[in-house]
């Protein structure tokens, strides 16, 4: 490669990148403005049941504050990152290539919010409970500290968020030929598994807590067989017409 495309591409990924930088700042100023009403509307509709947030530190307030604008700032910046990502190899891909890929930023930003929600909703209360149950049983007095309180709530619903981004990732695999439906239907006894391990590390141990979490894990995943299917079967047919 040249020393000018060298060159060309830096200046490239240098204008991205500040076009990223600036909307996190931007979306990270409005995070500063609404983190209270935010933090406010969480404690006003309490998952499962009055829960104080009490705080240990001067700084434990401040820390959470913070630590929600940043999260929204990052949550609104991810699809940026994601568009700038994909214009930045644009130019690389071929009309179809390119149409292709890019639904697949709204798809992992939409599937992303929906493995949030559903952790969060569901999810998390289920383990609230549960450590709640844990403790009286031991006669422990209840005293929750925010910052625990939030750092838990984090451990809960991010990688649960984050197990939502399979069908993408599937899609993706299969796009670039690493994935055939053949290997996934071969290998569905093996990811039965591990979904299952992933719902056991992420849900409180009963049953019925286990199913909520696991089932719609498994069920990405058929859902991502099937659609991968469909998409090899397109990419199938469109290299046979050509």
């Amino acid at each position: 490669m040249e020393q000018e495309d060298w060159i060309f591409h830096l200046t490239e990924v240098r204008k991205r990148l500040l076009v990223v930088f600036a909307w996190f700042v931007v979306t990270l100023s409005i995070g500063l403005y609404v983190s209270p009403r935010i933090l406010r509307y969480m404690k006003s509709q309490p998952l499962v049941g009055e829960i104080n947030w009490n705080v240990f530190s001067f700084t434990d307030g401040l820390m959470i504050y913070m630590k929600c604008a940043f999260l929204v700032a990052l949550l609104f910046t991810v699809p940026v990152l994601l568009y700038q990502v994909w214009a930045f190899v644009r130019p690389g891909l071929t009309d179809a290539e390119a149409k292709s890929t890019l639904p697949y930023i709204p798809a992992s930003f939409a599937l992303f919010i929906i493995g949030v929600s559903f952790s969060y909703w569901v999810v998390f209360p289920m383990m609230i409970r549960f450590m709640i149950r844990m403790n009286q049983s031991v006669g422990a007095v209840e005293t929750y500290g925010i910052d625990r309180y939030f750092s838990f709530l984090f451990e809960v619903v991010f990688p649960m968020a984050i197990a939502f981004e399979l069908p993408v990732v599937v899609l993706f695999l299969t796009r670039i030929g690493l994935l055939t439906p053949q290997r996934l239907k071969m290998t569905r006894k093996y990811a039965y598994v591990g979904l299952a391990i992933i719902g056991s590390c992420i849900s409180p141990p009963d049953m019925i807590s286990h199913l909520s979490v696991t089932l719609p894990l498994i069920l990405l995943f058929e859902i991502s067989v099937m659609v991968a299917g469909w998409q090899w079967r397109t990419m199938q047919e469109s290299s046979a017409n050509s």
